[in-house]
């Protein structure tokens, strides 16, 4: 059985850009030499979950968890709190956001919260790993590096996934949403919070992320970033935010942990 958490802690010579000269199954060497690099210098990652370690809305698409959201608010006689482009997302936190931009610290932002927070957890049944993050947490962690979950999504949801693939070992610290929205990423808070419970110096810590607001949220903590892209879109998103370090897949850090790079690692 998964426990709500108190608060939004459980404690337990060029870039790797994919570009049109580049293919995402042969990196160049340089690039291949950069990601290595920043590798190297990490002791402590962040892992953003949804996208760098699972798929959490594959079997519980998200655009359906916000219509459902939409109309529970609805439901509520509090859909005029809404504008039509909210009403529409594909992302339940929208809607969320919203509502609480207009009715902070309200009983009902509580509700929405801890009813977004219950639907995560189902999602989590269906949830997918993300493609070579299971051995790359696994190889990591052996080396010594460690992990902290940071996420906007719950931090019981992420618990919850992390226990059904065995890795709770790996992530003694995870830190999600609280019902304070204001601290939500981009907001640094769950990133130093992190840092501050591994004793982490920011220097030697990389958080992994799928989205300009991770970036936003990795700047403000003063730690490096690796951008996880899975499209073009992404990658492009990502780039013209600023990240300089992007991969498509996470099999290109396991190679450079593994057989190919472990020797490269901090320790």
């Amino acid at each position: 059985m998964v426990r709500r958490p108190l608060g939004n802690h459980h404690d337990g010579p060029d870039t790797l850009l994919v570009t049109p000269e580049t293919t995402h199954t042969e990196p160049v060497t340089a690039e291949t030499a950069r990601l290595a690099s920043l590798v190297a210098s990490t002791r402590y990652v962040l892992w953003d979950m949804d996208g760098p370690i699972c798929k959490l809305f594959a079997g519980y698409p998200a655009h359906q968890i916000a219509g459902e959201l939409v109309k529970k608010i609805d439901q509520l006689g509090m859909g005029g709190l809404l504008t039509e482009q909210e009403r529409s997302g594909n992302d339940p936190q929208d809607a969320l956001r919203a509502v609480h931009e207009r009715r902070r610290g309200s009983d009902l932002v509580l509700e929405l919260e801890e009813w977004l927070t219950r639907r995560e957890l189902t999602a989590v049944a269906t949830a997918l790993p993300t493609p070579y993050v299971d051995p790359l947490i696994r190889t990591w962690w052996s080396y010594g590096v460690r992990f902290a979950i940071t996420t906007n999504n719950a931090a019981a949801a992420a618990t919850a996934y992390v226990e059904s693939r065995r890795l709770t070992d790996c992530f003694p610290h995870v830190y999600g949403r609280t019902p304070n929205l204001d601290l939500m990423k981009p907001n640094p808070h769950c990133l130093e919070q992190a840092v501050k419970a591994m004793g982490a110096a920011p220097s030697a810590t990389l958080m992994i992320g799928d989205t300009a607001t991770d970036l936003q949220a990795a700047q403000r903590a003063g730690v490096a970033f690796l951008g996880y892209a899975i499209n073009e879109h992404k990658e492009r998103t990502l780039k013209q935010a600023g990240a300089d370090v992007v991969v498509s897949s996470m099999k290109q850090v396991l190679k450079v942990l593994g057989t190919e790079g472990g020797g490269t690692v901090a320790r």
